[in-house]
């Protein structure tokens, strides 16, 4: 009998650290950065070739709860040049990703991506979008 009641109790407490280490371990995973863009898409419309270049400013948000860092952002083609923050940005702030399209030489409707590769937990790539008409030069 009093076995008994000292197995139960060692289950008892193994069971309850078990449940406190799995616990500890979610939290752990939980932890760390996270990425959140207002839009991840920008349309300009129509724009002139010889306008020179715009440009389009993806604002973000850390809202994990350690720093975010940007890892890089590369575009799809040479035309389309990104910005982007190169130290890290603190949990509750945001930041910003500017997107330049360089239209000359190149009339016609487009579509640009820049990837954006971050530490966050959970999304570590995202896709930014850019999409346009460029009026040819006459």
């Amino acid at each position: 009998m009093k076995l008994m009641k000292i197995l139960a109790g060692t289950a008892l407490l193994v069971s309850g650290s078990l449940t406190a280490y799995g616990e500890g371990e979610a939290k752990a995973k939980a932890d760390g950065a996270a990425i959140e863009f207002a839009e991840v898409s920008h349309d300009f419309g129509t724009i002139a070739e010889k306008g020179g270049p715009v440009s389009h400013e993806f604002t973000f948000t850390n809202t994990g709860n350690a720093p975010l860092m940007i890892v890089n952002a590369t575009a799809s083609c040479g035309c389309t040049r990104p910005d982007y923050p190169k130290k890290p940005v603190a949990a509750g702030k945001t930041g910003k990703i500017k997107v330049t399209y360089l239209p000359e030489g190149r009339p016609g409707e487009f579509t640009k991506t820049v990837t954006v590769k971050t530490n966050a937990r959970k999304q570590k790539k995202v896709t930014l979008k850019i999409k346009g008409f460029v009026n040819p030069a006459q």
